[in-house]
Parts: structure tokens; C-alpha cells; sequence
């Protein structure tokens, strides 16, 4: 499914941000090289996805740094964005341990799809094509067969907007 997503990107001239969780780069690990592979940015969404807010510093960092380590075998860097795991916004705590792990910015989003949730491709469309304005970040999931069948749409829909779809780098660098 993440294949798909990303194949749908490309098709349309996209090119995203995969902040991958640990564990699924474990399970997919030729997935780390297809994302950097298609032009697309990969970064850190913590080693198990669990409520990292809800954490205490040795155990938040461990979960940053034990994703860090696996992206750097896979790719030979830890990357370049960190995205904590089930809060959108993120702590001076976790910000602390992310800093501490090598990750100078920690990213949030601004528009949530709700893809997640499974509520089909056109609501997927209607919320972010709503919601989105120019410097948005948008959350979307891999493994959800409603993303990647909402993906199209979203980007004519944007694209007709005068916006497109970039990667974090794109969108946070100088």
C-alpha cells in the first residue's frame, strides 16, 4: 500500500514526506530506499507510535533514538525531520529529547485527513481540499486504500488552487 501512495505521488508530480515509524521500517525495510528513491523526504515518527506526550524523557528518547538508528542502517542518516508519535503538537520535553537524538525540528501539521479513520476517498478529498492553505501540512497514512485512491484528487484540487505538494524540505528551507 505505501508503494501505491507513493506511485500515485510520483504519477502525479508530487513528491512527499514518509515520517516512518521504527517498526515499519523494520517490517518493510526496502521501503526506507523507495522513499528516498522517488525524490520523496524520509524522517522520524518515532521507533512504536505509541502517545510519546504521555512518555518521560529516557523512554521519549528512546523511542526517537531507537528510530533514528534505524533509519541510519537503512539509509546512513537519521534524517531530517522528527514528528512525534499521537499528539499533534509537541512538548518542550519532547522537543529537549528530539534534540538530543540529532533532530533540530520537530514538525506538527495544521490539517488533519482523517484518512486514518477509513471514511473514504471523498471525504478524504472534501477535508483536506477544505482545510489546506498555502504553507499547510498535511497528515495523511500509509496503509489506508482510501489515501491512496483520494491522492489524485488532492493534488488536481490543490494544483487547480495555484499549490502543489511539496516535501518538508521544500516547504521548511531557506
Amino acid at each position: 500500500m505505501a508503494d501505491a501512495l507513493l506511485a500515485e505521488a510520483e504519477r502525479a508530480g508530487a513528491r512527499v514526506t514518509v515520517l516512518a515509524v521504527g517498526t515499519w521500517l523494520g517490517q518493510y525495510p526496502q521501503m526506507a530506499e523507495r522513499v528516498l528513491r522517488g525524490g520523496h523526504d524520509l524522517g522520524n515518527h518515532t521507533m512504536h507510535h505509541l502517545d510519546i506526550s504521555a512518555m518521560d524523557a529516557p523512554r521519549a528518547y528512546a523511542e526517537i533514538a531507537g528510530c533514528a538508528q534505524r533509519l541510519r542502517s537503512l539509509t546512513g542518516s537519521i534524517g531530517r525531520w522528527f514528528r512525534p508519535s499521537q499528539t499533534q503538537y509537541s512538548t518542550p520535553l519532547i522537543e529537549r529529547e528530539a534534540g538530543r537524538a540529532g533532530y533540530q525540528t520537530c514538525v506538527s501539521y495544521d490539517v488533519d485527513s482523517l484518512d486514518y479513520t477509513d471514511p473514504g476517498p471523498d471525504a478524504i478529498v472534501s477535508t483536506v481540499l477544505r482545510s489546506t492553505r498555502p504553507g499547510s501540512i498535511v497528515s495523511l497514512h500509509l496503509g489506508h486504500a482510501g489515501t491512496v485512491m483520494a491522492l489524485p484528487a488532492i493534488v488536481r484540487g490543490l494544483v487547480s488552487r495555484g499549490l502543489r505538494p511539496v516535501t518538508l524540505t521544500d516547504l521548511l528551507s531557506p
